[in-house]
């Protein structure tokens, strides 16, 4: 499983962990022919059945090694498979730290395609714990963005196979890989010349302002922005906006 094209994003969970039911509770009611997933998964499986049936049990043997993957990452070995530790704190996780080095430095999980972010490596989450919710992402941690994979394959892995905490525990219990944030913005400029600040800013402004009083026109308030928008304008763009429905203020 692991050495299949598209899950390289998996990391190699320890069989110790697979073995022992208390890191599998509750996953019999979220996976199919549980128990015999659960043999193929620990190589066990020794089930005389067809071809549909195999099939299908390996589909349920991928998707529990994904949900059980989710949770072994938060685990202390986990995160050393993951990501590179500074200072391992034994040797027991010598071995995965040495081999995950160099698998983030070779950047498996990708660079991120902000420019300022100077090609700073990515790690997979989910945005959601249940499954088959969204498909994997790809967090940066200098300009705590999200980014969809490259890869085709990589982009229908599920997200919940990574979960939403594996990124915050790591660097709460690893603070020193906490990268120093992106401060570089990119800077408009006109024949070499800055675009002032104060300009943008106004005409951020204007938008705002009109499309609040396309709002309120919308639902038959009177605007309250005197000598500010001629309601010519507004009916102007609210003609282009006929199909657009507004549920509330506060909707955005």
């Amino acid at each position: 499983f692991i050495s299949s094209r598209g899950n390289e994003y998996f990391c190699e969970i320890d069989e110790d962990y697979l073995t022992d039911r208390f890191n599998l509770t509750g996953l019999n009611a979220d996976v199919q022919y549980y128990q015999y997933a659960l043999d193929l998964v620990t190589d066990v499986f020794d089930l005389d059945c067809d071809d549909d049936m195999r099939e299908a049990i390996e589909k349920s043997a991928r998707h529990l090694y994904g949900l059980v993957h989710a949770r072994y990452i938060t685990t202390t070995r986990g995160l050393a498979k993951m990501v590179p530790l500074p200072n391992p704190p034994s040797y027991a996780l010598l071995t995965g730290h040495q081999m995950q080095l160099e698998k983030y430095k070779k950047t498996d999980f990708g660079k991120c395609p902000r420019v300022i972010c100077g090609g700073h490596p990515l790690l997979p989450t989910g945005m959601s714990d249940n499954a088959h919710v969204q498909s994997v992402k790809l967090y940066c941690s200098k300009c705590e963005d999200l980014y969809n994979p490259k890869s085709s394959r990589h982009a229908n892995i599920d997200g919940a196979y990574f979960g939403t905490s594996f990124t915050n525990i790591l660097y709460q219990v690893y603070p020193a890989l906490v990268p120093e944030k992106s401060k570089g913005r990119y800077s408009p400029k006109v024949f070499g010349f800055k675009v002032h600040a104060s300009a943008a800013l106004e005409r951020w402004q204007d938008e705002r302002r009109l499309e609040m009083v396309r709002r309120l026109k919308a639902l038959g308030v009177n605007a309250a922005f005197p000598g500010d928008v001629d309601d010519a304008v507004v009916d102007d763009e609210m003609d282009e906006d006929d199909e657009v429905g507004y549920e509330g203020l506060g909707a955005e």
